[in-house]
């Protein structure tokens, strides 16, 4: 386990390189969790993710011998990035190895930082096998997203960084994927807070498919979860819907992008697992979400918070029909998105449009309004 003392000499180190990043307060969420909620906004970190402190401490101590050999990582996107820009900041060459299916925006986003990309596997732990192959090959550096003690020391300081600024904090939630994140800021609070309370976020079954890709591993690292038996007061779950709807929530009201693993300490909250009392806060790790996923995860929160709603019916297939359907939604004050209609599909009479329609709804009690409505004019819903 790393020392205390390590983590303030990585402070130095990592100081030179990333941001302090912000706290914010959010009377959103502090009004539905029923106490007051801080946000560290690590979304707002150099590449987007925590992950840059952890690179820079590890790269910084390697050697002139190893320097020259490079360094090779294993990545589902937000550590890939991290290693090559640091890699690039302190001229060192780097290879980043990625599942197949990692997100393009963090694929290219590796890229551009200067390192070679490579795919290999369906997960990340075939990525990693390949990585390590190919770093006992060639000699090069092997650069762990988490099971290394210079990258948990670089990572906790994020806890150096809390203790400063929320000075009257009682509960910290952390996302938990490999561990190295939860494992350096556990330590560096149990060192000059020792009666906090710290909560671990895993997303779903760990090892399932996820949108909280950042921690989608099949499961933590042997070093990483020694020091989280040890530290953590608990290691809850969240399931993917409530990590859907708090991204979400995060950007309507907050204005703040997180990715999935960074919206799953607040769907924690939000799901009232934090436990504990008094002033609570919630890591967002990163926020380096694809757009296309970013696009399908705000559909399924709106729909879920009742903002969308979809609506199956039948029309006579009559000219004038289709128009008094809409009259219909547009005086209950429904905002049409998309129709869809057709007139084959099973169910239909032969003088019968099916008709779908998507609108924009202001909450549950609107979209209960605007079914009863349809369905005391004769429009029956499927």
């Amino acid at each position: 386990m790393p020392k205390p003392a390590e983590i303030e000499a990585a402070r130095a180190r990592v100081g030179r390189h990333a941001r302090v990043t912000p706290v914010y307060g959010s009377e959103t969420l502090s009004r539905r969790s029923g106490r007051r909620v801080w946000l560290k906004a690590e979304n707002l970190q150099r590449t987007g993710s925590f992950k840059i402190r952890g690179a820079v401490n590890k790269l910084a101590g390697l050697g002139e011998a190893e320097r020259d050999a490079g360094v090779i990582a294993a990545s589902a996107g937000n550590h890939g990035q991290a290693v090559a820009w640091a890699a690039r900041e302190l001229q060192v060459k780097a290879t980043v190895f990625m599942p197949q299916d990692a997100p393009m925006a963090k694929v290219e986003a590796t890229r551009n930082y200067g390192a070679e990309t490579v795919l290999a596997g369906a997960m990340f732990d075939d990525a990693l096998a390949a990585a390590e192959a190919r770093a006992a090959e060639t000699g090069a550096t092997f650069v762990h997203a988490f099971e290394d003690e210079a990258v948990i020391a670089g990572q906790g300081t994020i806890g150096l960084e809390l203790l400063e600024q929320l000075p009257d904090a009682q509960t910290f939630l952390v996302p938990v994927g490999g561990g190295g994140l939860a494992a350096g800021i556990a330590i560096a609070l149990r060192a000059q807070r020792p009666g906090a309370r710290i909560v671990g976020v895993q997303a779903g079954k760990t090892g399932r498919g996820t949108i909280a890709d950042g921690i989608a591993v099949k499961h933590p690292g042997i070093l990483t979860m020694s020091i989280l038996d040890e530290l953590l007061d608990e290691l809850v779950h969240v399931e993917d819907e409530e990590i859907a709807e708090t991204i979400t929530l995060l950007l309507e009201r907050t204005k703040l992008v997180v990715e999935g693993a960074g919206a799953a300490s607040v769907a924690a909250l939000l799901a009232g697992k934090a436990g504990g009392s008094g002033d609570v806060c919630a890591l967002l790790s990163g926020g380096n979400i694809d757009p296309t996923l970013l696009i399908s995860v705000m559909r399924h929160g709106l729909t879920a918070a009742g903002r969308y709603l979809v609506l199956r019916t039948r029309v006579p297939d009559r000219p004038g029909e289709l128009q008094k359907l809409l009259g219909l939604v547009a005086a209950e004050r429904g905002n049409i998105l998309e129709i869809n209609h057709r007139r084959e599909a099973l169910g239909l009479d032969v003088s019968e449009t099916g008709v779908e329609l998507t609108v924009i709804t202001r909450d549950d009690e609107h979209c209960a309004q605007l079914r009863r409505a349809l369905e005391e004019h004769g429009y029956p819903l499927g």
